[in-house]
């Protein structure tokens, strides 16, 4: 069953993050990743309005949406953001038998 990984986005420094999303795409393909969406229009219904940016990625599993966080290559690119290039919130929600 498919996993979801959910982020919620604020970039404070464009430059420094920028070097973080370009090493994203290809660090998620090797998990068998999809990108369902990724910035552009966004309307929030509610909650608090910080977050500027959001992006949702398609798993073919939560464990390879887990073990594709946990990578160490994931984490080098995400070193960059974590470093003053932005705050993110992820999720990984499990799309499988309990949305039945």
């Amino acid at each position: 069953m498919p996993a979801y990984w959910i982020s919620r986005c604020i970039i404070n420094d464009p430059v420094s993050y920028k070097k973080y999303t370009d090493q994203v795409p290809g660090i998620i393909a090797q998990y068998g990743a999809k990108v369902l969406a990724r910035g552009g229009k966004y309307q929030i219904m509610e909650g608090p309005e910080d977050f500027k940016r959001f992006v949702v990625l398609e798993f073919p599993t939560f464990e390879s949406a887990v073990n594709c966080f946990q990578s160490e290559e994931y984490k080098a690119a995400a070193s960059n953001r974590r470093n003053g290039g932005g705050i993110v919130e992820n999720v990984i929600v499990d799309g499988g038998e309990f949305t039945k």
